[in-house]
């Protein structure tokens, strides 16, 4: 699988990256056998990037990713995690946690103080038994985000600086501020949550020219829009951004959806091939729970989109005539 350079660090992703959401339980329960089997399989299809948080189930994610790469030699992957949250141990009393399907062991306290996210990089290197992280970001500050300018990315640069992370930026979904965010800092690379999609093309507006002026990378999360692209044609229960989606969305998706049918491919393989279009843009970040995910997403990922489709989606006034050829 190819790799692209994060902005002007060392660090390279490969262009599909494995997103730890759902190994923390994200929208229902999983067990430890199926997570492991799921990063099980991106290891043998390639995957080398792998990107967590401690949000994710309270640390599940980090542990169970954890497992998985102490086994593997270090040089051969690249792991990314965020600072912003600590996660304080706590009786569950018979609850589970408010965001993931998991016991509530653990309450998140927001930090983004200096003193903060060294301990956070400090309990996250414990869960996962490695010895350092390639990639930090910090994580959705969107309501904190003067202190995460302010202390909390000086805090990255001095890890970046003393070698203790090869690359730094933030993951967010507001564009808006994930712009200022590389406008005012040297960060190398920033993770945007659902604004650089088939679906959504903000980033268009601000983030992207701002990448590509100051050399940073983009990695594209939630590039299905919490799911709603990530099958032929929506599903009845499908999320869009973590909500039900509005009629007006619902059919605009199945019109992308039949432009997709006439040129033979499906929405999820658009859906992956369109963010990688845009020369910032480095690598996509998809989150996987099975094994057979990981097989039907890789799938979806190899296949081939011919350039024509991204023109009529233009005509038919689908798709930002910007993203028809990103970059000229």
């Amino acid at each position: 699988m190819r790799t692209r350079q994060l902005g002007r660090s060392a660090v390279r992703v490969t262009e599909l990256g494995f997103g730890g959401g759902p190994l923390g339980g994200l929208f229902e329960p999983l067990d430890d056998d199926t997570a492991a089997q799921a990063l099980a399989a991106a290891w043998d299809a390639g995957i080398r990037y792998f990107d967590t948080s401690p949000h994710y189930g309270i640390g599940h994610s980090e542990r169970r990713i954890g497992e998985l790469l102490r086994g593997r030699p270090r040089a051969e992957f690249t792991l990314s995690t965020k600072v912003g949250r600590l996660l304080v141990p706590q009786d569950p009393q018979g609850r589970m946690d408010e965001a993931f399907a998991v016991p509530a062991t653990h309450r998140r306290v927001w930090d983004f103080s200096r003193d903060g996210i060294l301990r956070s990089v400090e309990d996250s290197l414990a869960r996962m038994g490695v010895d350092r992280i390639d990639v930090l970001f910090l994580h959705d500050a969107e309501q904190h985000f003067e202190a995460a300018l302010r202390d909390g990315y000086p805090a990255l640069a001095e890890l970046r600086a003393q070698g203790v992370v090869g690359a730094i930026g933030a993951g967010m979904y507001d564009s808006a501020k994930l712009t200022r965010l590389v406008r005012e800092t040297d960060a190398d690379v920033v993770m945007l949550s659902g604004r650089y999609t088939l679906l959504n093309h903000t980033a268009l507006d601000d983030l992207l020219p701002a990448c590509a002026d100051r050399g940073v990378s983009v990695l594209a999360a939630s590039i299905f829009n919490s799911g709603l692209l990530a099958t032929e044609r929506p599903a009845a229960d499908a999320r869009y951004d973590y909500a039900p989606p509005a009629p007006e969305v619902l059919e605009r998706v199945a019109r992308i959806a039949d432009v997709c049918a006439a040129h033979g491919v499906t929405l999820p393989q658009a859906a992956m091939a369109f963010p990688l279009r845009h020369p910032t843009v480095a690598g996509i970040v998809v989150g996987m729970r099975s094994a057979d995910e990981v097989r039907l997403n890789l799938a979806a990922f190899e296949a081939p989109v011919p350039e024509g489709l991204w023109s009529d989606l233009c005509a038919e006034g689908l798709l930002d005539e910007r993203a028809e050829k990103p970059g000229k």
